[in-house]
């Protein structure tokens, strides 16, 4: 049998520095999911929702009685930030949203009364309508480990540790408590559980997936669902099973990407979260913004959000699912000929609610004509607004109590399930390395914590914490949570323990041992993927962890690494300065779940010992190799390993292939793309060069006026291309908007390779005066080439895309072997413009040193 089917099977080795597997005890791991039937075709699942003649008759009646304006927008999901409850009740809307990041009132810290009192006035306003059948509004929020974009509520850890946990259980009292934790705030449908398999490492979402083992994707998303919707109680919510299908799958773990797996792998492997979610009777599913192109099979499905063979028949049809469909946002703007609100193929797919955050008006009007038209049957309409229907029946909706009514409505101790969240914490700790016994430490001992994780609950919480990436938050915006560093002075004491975030200018010799917690800072879709050409080696992306460990190991002291990350890595150099290494994936905000397992009570035993185990492979060289079904290097440590202590098991030191620095031609040098894409930070200056530039953060949703009391710039976060990706810049005064990073790039090469500077553009304001782009090459070293003309001949309001050859700034003097500023805008007022996806790319520019150069007299 193919092994793609085998990936239940607990393997577990480990490469030595010659290269040759050993294995190794991992204690008594728990007992891994059986495994999957393998079918040929998409099979037929049972619901626990038996059909019901009596609830399709009601549905039938309600349906009968609406207008086409009614039905459309029941179809309608809008985002809370563009949308009033008068809008609801004027347009007959389905279904709001708050996608990551956005709260009531636009404010981040809003209380469960905020919360509550805006979901009764949606809910006020959907029974205002002049319907003849009033329909309740249902509303949608990213609650993917806890109610995490909540202010004070408790982030459980993400679905990797979870998934390392190995415990149905749990993960059946973690949706519980979650349903729990949002319906108390009003809000009734959470867009969980992530059922991806995660196939690359590279994919920024793959702490989103439980496992690489369908088998327990399978069982967790069952046990997940059954804890979110239960028998949809006043504490349970509409539980979503997303994203189908194969958003894990898609080649190089590219988000938004192309899957190339064939169709048994699909069924088989990435279907099988839907199965179990399916048999636990969840009641949406969120389709993917990935497409599939099963090579092997020689079919072409494309966008899935257009794909009527899978959206219809394969889960409609064959899986005899009768919930609603859902797009994910603005999803069908990625359909050929289709715009963020208008898009008769995804309707026609069998998309039932479309996600359109924005344009929901003229998402409306666009297809009211077209069923109009003909291009979509009113037969098409009527079944997504039945399937609408139904599900809010099944949840209860109809009740007529307003969500304030319910029990435990404004219930503020429903937010917070702090002990289940620590006990996760504990399960999913996997112990790679436990040279010499280190661990249990004894309590007593003088220890030395560094790292810049250690005192970081945004670094613990990850991406969907608060804010959609995760990014600028700090420990108060955690009010509830405890770091590792404040759960490892619980435990030993606070006059034991001492920190230093880099390990420079301690006295190592006053110290026991040492505590390093290191590891990824937040990320989310998009932004978290690792590019093709990049290694997966950890201290390529954060080589301050590299010098905190080695700080750490030069002092001769015993050193324990726990390493906070979203994902497995190459870490090898990091294990070799580390006598033990625990893997704690984003543990959410009860970091004192780390202590409990790294310290033995007063009596020498474990409180509680290691028992996580890995569910993902963990890679043992910098560039795996991949094809079209996904890595296919043999990794270090396979899932099932996990050590247990005392082991007496000794990892060797291992290689670290410092010889490998690109695992591909360097094809692009991302610089902005919704944030910063490190090494870059972007900066605002004023247009005197000698003045000090102010670093403009990784806010998302705030507004910069800077410098505070006379601006010169005004910055916030817009829509160009998909959800907040853009900066928005006003010109106030003279002055400059520029990337700029610490660590020139050499980008003679793509020079070389006739490669240009390329990003998306709008304007918003045009320009009168002078507008530059410049490139800078250290001090005293820059480019400038004046886009002036060219920018006056874009249309007001309208994205374009801009390119501008690299020999157009070499040929100005740039020397493109150091490069620490590749993107600045130097403008004076009357101007402001959106700027998106900023970008180095290799071969785009055009053949010669002027040629296509703005301000040279070309066009």
């Amino acid at each position: 049998m193919d092994r793609r089917y085998w990936r239940g099977l607990v393997c577990i080795v480990f490469a030595t520095a010659g290269g040759a597997a050993l294995a190794a005890a991992a204690g008594s791991p728990p007992r891994p999911a059986a495994a999957p039937a393998h079918y040929t075709d998409w099979p037929a699942i049972k619901s626990p929702y038996p059909a019901d003649p009596a609830l399709d008759a009601r549905v039938a009646k309600i349906v009968a009685g609406m207008t086409l304006a009614q039905k459309v927008g029941q179809m309608t999901q809008a985002e809370i930030k563009s949308i009033t409850p008068d809008e609801v009740r004027k347009y007959y809307i389905g279904s709001v949203l708050n996608g990551g990041g956005s709260w009531p009132h636009t404010n981040k810290h809003a209380g469960i009364q905020d919360w509550l009192q805006l979901a009764d006035a949606y809910h006020d306003a959907s029974m205002r309508t002049d319907m003849a059948v009033k329909i309740p509004i249902i509303w949608g929020i990213d609650a993917v480990h806890g109610n995490s974009n909540l202010f004070g509520a408790t982030q459980f850890p993400h679905n990797i540790g979870l998934g390392a946990a190995h415990d149905v259980e749990l993960v059946r009292e973690i949706g519980a408590a979650t349903a729990k934790a949002v319906r108390a705030t009003g809000v009734n449908w959470a867009f969980a559980p992530t059922v991806a398999v995660a196939e690359n490492p590279r994919w920024g979402r793959s702490y989103e997936s439980f496992s690489t083992d369908p088998a327990l994707v399978h069982d967790y998303a069952r046990a997940y669902v059954e804890g979110l919707q239960g028998d949809f109680g006043p504490h349970n919510v509409l539980a979503t099973a997303k994203h189908f299908i194969g958003d894990g799958s898609t080649f190089n773990g590219k988000d938004q990407g192309e899957s190339r797996v064939d169709q048994a792998t699909m069924i088989n492997v990435h279907g099988a979260g839907y199965y179990g979610a399916l048999a636990a009777g969840v009641q949406s599913v969120m389709v993917s913004y990935n497409s599939w192109n099963d090579v092997a099979g020689h079919v072409d499905y494309g966008k899935l959000s257009g794909a009527r063979a899978l959206v219809t028949g394969a889960l409609k049809d064959k899986m005899d699912f009768d919930g609603l469909v859902v797009s994910d946002w603005n999803a069908i703007g990625q359909l050929p000929g289709c715009t963020n609100a208008s898009c008769p193929q995804a309707v026609n797919a069998g998309m039932d609610m479309v996600m359109v955050p924005d344009d929901w008006k003229a998402f409306i009007a666009n297809t009211m004509r077209q069923v109009k038209d003909g291009q979509i049957p009113m037969a098409r309409i009527d079944d997504a607004v039945s399937r609408i229907i139904r599900v809010k029946l099944r949840m209860g909706l109809f009740d007529g109590k307003r969500p304030s009514q319910l029990p435990g409505a404004g219930d503020a101790a429903l937010l917070q399930d702090r002990a289940l969240a620590r006990r996760a914490v504990r399960e999913s700790l996997v112990l790679l390395k436990n040279n010499h016994d280190v661990l249990p430490l004894k309590r007593g001992m003088k220890i030395l914590v560094v790292g810049k994780s250690a005192d970081s609950l945004p670094n613990q919480s990850g991406g969907w914490s608060l804010t959609w990436q995760g990014t600028d938050n700090t420990n108060a915006d955690f009010p509830n949570g405890e770091t590792i560093l404040a759960g490892l002075r619980e435990a030993d004491g606070d006059a034991d323990i001492s920190y230093s975030a880099t390990a420079q200018g301690v006295d190592f010799k006053a110290y026991d041992a040492i505590v390093a917690v290191i590891g990824e800072t937040p990320y989310a879709e998009m932004m978290g993927d690792i590019a093709a050409a990049a290694t997966l080696r950890h201290s390529d992306r954060y080589p301050e962890d590299l010098a905190v460990l080695k700080a750490a190991a030069a002092a001769h002291k015993p050193v324990v690494t726990v390493f906070v990350a979203g994902r497995p890595l190459f870490v090898n150099d990091l294990l070799n300065l580390s006598d033990a290494f625990v893997a704690a994936w984003l543990p959410g905000t009860e970091g004192g779940g780390v202590a409990d397992v790294l310290f033995a009570r007063t009596d020498g035993k474990g409180r509680d010992n290691f028992r996580g185990t890995l569910a993902m492979p963990w890679p043992g060289v910098p560039c795996p190799a991949v094809n079209n079904d996904g890595i296919t290097t043999p990794p270090l440590f396979a899932p099932g390993y996990g050590l247990r202590y005392p082991g007496h098991r000794e990892v060797p030191v291992l290689p670290t292939h410092s010889e490998t620095t690109a695992c591909a031609k360097l094809e692009q040098v991302a610089v902005f793309h919704t944030l910063a894409v490190a090494p870059y930070a972007l900066y605002l200056a004023g247009a005197d060069a000698a003045q000090t530039p102010h670093e403009l953060g990784n806010d998302l949703n705030g507004v910069t006026e800077w410098p505070a009391g006379h601006p010169l710039l005004r910055v916030r976060t817009v829509q160009v291309n998909t959800q907040q990706d853009a900066k928005q810049v006003t010109w106030l005064a003279p002055a400059r908007f520029f990337a700029r990073s610490a660590q020139p790039a050499d980008l003679a090469p793509m020079l070389a390779s006739h490669g240009a500077l390329q990003f998306d553009l709008r304007i918003d304001t045009p320009a009168t005066a002078p507008v530059a782009l410049v490139m800078g090459c250290g001090k005293d070293c820059s480019a400038s080439i004046d886009v002036t003309q060219r920018f006056a001949g874009y249309a007001t309001g309208q994205r374009q895309s801009v390119s501008i050859p690299l020999a157009c700034f070499a040929s100005r003097g740039a020397n493109l072997a150091h490069v620490d500023m590749p993107f600045g805008v130097v403008a004076a007022p009357p101007f402001a413009a959106a700027f998106a996806n900023v970008r180095i790319v290799a071969a785009a520019g055009a053949k010669g040193a002027d040629a296509n150069c703005p301000g040279s007299g070309a066009p």
